[in-house]
């Protein structure tokens, strides 16, 4: 008899083990499937994520390849580019309406800076997820279906208690010149307490406050970059045959109008 309940027990935690693992598969899918999917719609730029490992019994997890690609016109192959990003969750968080994220690390992601001295790839990125958090444009309502609840249900909201984003790299292209390119040191970036509160924020709240901070860190390191490259350009322009005043103001005010307001 003994021997009998030792066999169910084991073929209870193994099935356990099984079911937790089985459901771990399908929400590594998952969210997988939604940043490819949800991401673009906010970003309005491709997006692309190699795998996602998350343990239901630990609570921590593996973000690996994730690729936001650069909108229309720019000429570099992506915006960001992360390795490698490790997450600290609560899994019983995600039974409740909001996910209690512990902390995000995302290590040396290599971010570009792409401009034509007008503009940049990440201001205009940012500037997508703005206007899709904004709630300016709103698809039209689907028609009810029969037998379906009147509302539907709301997404799950976020807290992120710790997001850091160190080790990085800003790869500067200034397109106006001829491509011109120097890379240096993205400072690091460490925000606190996003979405603690009842309410939480979204997960597009969350890309906007993240692509914030990276558009800042990044723009800020990169105009020393783009004015020493202005610099080199401006003594090209001046001493090659031919070249008038006008090339030379237009690079001049260019890289002042880019780093005014920041």
């Amino acid at each position: 008899m003994k021997k009998i309940i030792v066999r169910l027990l084991i073929a209870l935690v193994v099935v356990v083990i099984l079911a937790v693992l089985a459901v771990g598969l399908l929400l590594d899918k998952a969210i997988k499937s939604g940043v490819e999917t949800f991401g673009p719609k906010l970003t309005k730029v491709d997006i692309k994520l190699q795998s996602v490992s998350l343990s239901l019994l630990s609570g921590s997890g593996t973000i690996k390849g994730l690729v936001v690609g650069n909108p229309a016109g720019y000429k570099t192959p992506s915006a960001i580019s992360v390795g490698t990003a490790s997450l600290s969750l609560e899994p019983r968080s995600l039974l409740s309406d909001k996910i209690i994220i512990k902390s995000i690390n995302v290590q040396g992601p290599e971010i570009t800076f792409e401009t034509d001295l007008k503009g940049n790839n990440l201001s205009k990125i940012l500037a997508n997820v703005q206007e899709a958090t904004s709630g300016g444009a709103k698809e039209p309502a689907k028609p009810q279906e029969p037998g379906q609840p009147t509302e539907a249900k709301a997404a799950k909201k976020l807290q992120v208690d710790e997001f850091v984003i160190s080790g990085g790299r800003v790869h500067v292209s200034v397109t106006a010149l001829g491509g011109q390119a120097a890379t240096i040191p993205l400072p690091e970036i460490h925000l606190q307490g996003l979405g603690q509160g009842p309410d939480g924020i979204t997960a597009g709240e969350l890309a906007k406050l993240v692509l914030e901070a990276i558009e800042k860190g990044a723009t800020r390191a990169a105009s020393g970059t783009v004015a020493d490259i202005g610099k080199g350009a401006l003594y090209l322009t001046k001493d090659a045959p031919g070249a008038g005043s006008n090339a030379v103001q237009s690079i001049t005010k260019g890289i002042g109008n880019l780093f005014k307001k920041k």
